[in-house]
């Protein structure tokens, strides 16, 4: 194994931890800022206004884009797996 075969994983591990964890944080950051229109027309300043809407939408989109994340995620280790006696000896 020679420095840039494992640059060269860890920046796709690091892509492909992006990559599963950008509809989550999508839709947090878009729920985020509707809440925070919401707060600042009505002028109501509750903190757990602005924590559970985000909450509740990360959970739904673990579960509408959790079977593209898995696969997502399994296809990477099978890349690894499938590849790593190219590179051990």
């Amino acid at each position: 194994m020679s420095a840039d075969f494992v640059i060269g994983l860890a920046g796709e591990a690091v892509f492909t931890v992006l990559k599963a964890s950008a509809p989550m944080l999508v839709l947090a950051l878009v729920v985020g800022l509707m809440v925070s229109v919401f707060q600042a027309t009505t002028q109501i300043q509750e903190q757990t206004l602005a924590f559970v809407p985000k909450i509740v939408a990360v959970f739904i989109s673990i579960i509408v884009f959790g079977p593209w994340i898995l696969n997502t995620v399994v296809d990477f280790t099978y890349r690894i797996l499938n590849n790593l006696h190219h590179y051990i000896g």
